[in-house]
């Protein structure tokens, strides 16, 4: 007798800063004139949890498979995973840009969706970043913009556009 395997939990993908992570104390690092990118994604481990956030990401991962996407580096995944555990949260899958790529959150997100979306069901896409969500939202994928953290200045992945973001 062949086993029957469960079917697949749909997938909600989930974006870190501004979702998850508080990161407006580190936001004067990428004001302009001089953005600070290093010093930017080194205080990542300082950010505090957003509740709303948090408790969204732990009542879905009762009935979905979580998927973390973000804009940040692949060289701090230590310090993200380190966050995300002390919080309470799930570690893996953790998909992070690579420390080359330079291109806007919107293109870099849009992709990996594109392609995650060939092997697996999107039930739900959560980011704060207003030209991410409509950029996904325009590929039809079912986003939730997250608000909660009332950003008062740029989204990291709005002031990294045009920028040399390393």
């Amino acid at each position: 007798m062949v086993p029957v395997m469960p079917p697949l939990r749909p997938v909600a993908v989930i974006d870190l800063d501004g979702v998850v992570c508080d990161a407006r104390h580190r936001q004067r690092f990428i004001t302009p004139p001089r953005r600070q990118w290093d010093a930017f994604f080194a205080a990542a481990g300082d950010d505090l949890p957003l509740p709303e956030g948090v408790a969204l990401a732990l009542a879905l991962r009762h009935d979905h498979d979580l998927v973390w996407l973000t804009g940040r580096p692949e060289r701090i995944r230590e310090l993200t995973e380190g966050w995300l555990r002390r919080h309470g949260l799930p570690t893996r899958p953790l998909l992070m840009r690579s420390d080359t790529d330079r291109r806007p959150a919107r293109t870099l997100k849009r992709e990996v969706l594109r392609k995650l979306a060939t092997e697996r069901r999107i039930a739900l896409v959560l980011d704060d970043d207003p030209n991410v969500v409509r950029e996904l939202q325009g590929d039809g994928l079912p986003v939730r913009q997250a608000t909660w953290a009332g950003h008062t200045v740029a989204t990291p992945g709005e002031a990294q556009q045009g920028e040399d973001a390393s």
